[in-house]
């Protein structure tokens, strides 16, 4: 089986539909963020040497960057390293106008040639608009499976060595067919990992670091990394969300607050609570984790941050960036920046805008000699 993704035809018309083929990339992201999604992929891009252009719609949950040579940006832009992208798909066809009394023929007749997937997912974009589709998203890929089947484009049993089919439902006459490859996407349908807030989580924000443990690091730095008996300061750390996390892993934590914790996380006997300011205080002797989700200007905690890897405080660490309401790649990018400058010593850098963040960017950062997934720094 070919892992390119040939040419659908260029443009089908019906009496009642209307296909094109795209080339390029169709990445999801979080709804109000599309102009810096489509700030990264162009100015990425044009970095590496791609000609192309991004196709959105505020609030609208996703981007289309268009692309001639969309294969090798793809391989340029490796998922792990995309920020405001929760997921990155090789889009190749547009299928719009489409006969609610059939939908199947012109997907079937828009596939690429030579290609069997090996799963089907179904989706619609996490906005406003997107969400009333989940239902036809199901139903439609009910009927859909089996055609595929049928037509020796998709495997009986579900194949996670072959590339997915994606299906985007963006409303009832209009989809979006896209490829991805299971090393170089997200594993969950949208990108969206789904998680559930324990009931003695202390707060929301607990599902934020969990998030970032599982995005950002891979099967095997999870059980290098967070092992049992491992010694983490949380800055900022009231009510305790994010010290809980830890404590779950086993790690001793030094919570540093003026705010009171939750009394069950205290009585885990994993955590000492300093009553003291986070970007003032600093460890007695060099830990193997840091966390920090204080409410600040983010280059003032890039700064600080970056202090913690260049003294040698900590190994490893997993912090928030609070972007502004303006210019947020630009910020973005400035601050990462800062920080890698300032740290002063070779790093593996990776930053996502989680599900679970808002108005923010999560970023992990490891010793560079440590192994890694393919893309490393998240801004290349």
């Amino acid at each position: 089986t070919s892992n390119a993704m040939p040419h659908a035809p260029c443009c089908v018309r019906t009496a009642n539909w209307v296909g094109s083929a795209i080339d390029g990339l169709l990445c999801y992201c979080r709804a109000g963020f599309e102009p810096e999604l489509a700030g990264e992929l162009t100015e990425r891009a044009a970095m590496a040497g791609f000609a192309g252009y991004a196709r959105t719609e505020r609030d609208s949950g996703f981007v289309l960057f268009v692309c001639d040579e969309a294969d090798a940006l793809s391989r340029a832009l490796p998922w792990s390293t995309l920020i405001f992208a929760r997921q990155k798909l090789r889009v190749f066809a547009d299928l719009d106008m489409l006969d609610p009394r059939d939908r199947i023929s012109p997907m079937l007749a828009a596939l690429p040639q030579d290609i069997r997937f090996g799963e089907l997912v179904m989706e619609h974009p996490d906005s406003e608009h997107g969400k009333p589709m989940a239902g036809l998203a199901r139903s439609l890929g009910n009927a859909l499976r089996p055609a595929l089947r049928k037509a020796g484009a998709l495997t009986r049993e579900a194949n996670p060595r072959l590339q997915r089919l994606h299906v985007c439902v963006l409303d009832g006459n209009h989809v979006l067919l896209a490829g991805s490859e299971p090393e170089d996407s997200a594993p969950w349908p949208l990108g969206i990992p789904r998680l559930r807030m324990h009931a003695d989580a202390p707060s929301r924000s607990a599902l934020k670091l969990e998030e970032a443990l599982l995005v950002l690091l891979d099967a095997d730095e999870r059980k290098r990394l967070l092992r049992e008996g491992m010694r983490a300061a949380d800055l900022g750390a009231a009510p305790g969300g994010w010290t809980w996390v830890l404590t779950r892993h086993g790690l001793r934590v030094q919570s540093i607050d003026n705010g009171p914790l939750r009394q069950h996380v205290l009585d885990t006997g994993l955590v000492e609570h300093l009553r003291a300011d986070g970007f003032a205080w600093q460890p007695q002797q060099a830990l193997d984790w840091m966390v920090c989700d204080m409410v600040e200007q983010p280059r003032r905690v890039a700064e600080r941050m970056a202090s913690w890897l260049r003294e040698g405080w900590c190994r490893h660490a997993v912090f928030n960036l609070k972007l502004p309401m303006k210019k947020r790649w630009q910020e973005t990018r400035l601050c990462l920046d800062l920080f890698a400058q300032q740290a002063g010593r070779p790093l593996t850098i990776r930053a996502k805008q989680l599900y679970h963040d808002r108005e923010e960017i999560t970023v992990f950062v490891t010793p560079a000699s440590a192994p890694s997934p393919a893309g490393g720094r998240g801004l290349g």
